[in-house]
């Protein structure tokens, strides 16, 4: 079995150190969803994981909800009648999130405005300032 999975080129997640719990789903489904623990709760604890630390502190520091102050990840996965269909969703679930918090914006290179930017900025000026001039009171133009 695959127990690291690629989060991006140079990261990598270790499918052991998660923590699977299976609980009641909420919602209609019948006599079902009052017998069978279909949902999945998967726990994954930052502090101890084999991520870099560098890594840790950015996802400790990402804004979202599934991550609680004591650095612990839940994600609950309902959606599906079974088990591992829900399993399955739930690491997807984390990949997204932890590709999501390595994602780092490009820098923004200051840039000035070309010549011909400039020019077009004083003819569009120019032109307004006509049009508001010819708003006058008939007679004062000067």
């Amino acid at each position: 079995m695959v127990t690291l999975v690629e989060i991006k080129a140079d990261l990598e997640l270790d499918l052991d150190e998660l923590e699977f719990s299976f609980v009641r789903a909420q919602g209609s489904g019948g006599q079902h969803v009052n017998k069978v623990s279909t949902a999945v709760q998967l726990r994954f604890d930052i502090e101890r994981s084999s991520l870099p630390d560098e890594f840790k502190q950015k996802l400790l520091q990402y804004p979202d909800d599934r991550i609680s102050k004591s650095g612990v990840i839940v994600i609950k996965a309902q959606a599906h009648r079974s088990q591992d269909m829900n399993k399955e969703d739930a690491v997807a679930k984390l990949m997204q999130l932890l590709q999501s918090a390595s994602f780092e914006a490009k820098k923004r290179r200051a840039t000035k405005p070309t010549f011909g930017a400039r020019m077009d900025r004083l003819k569009q000026k120019t032109q307004h300032k006509e049009r508001k001039k010819l708003r006058g009171k008939v007679g004062s133009f000067d």
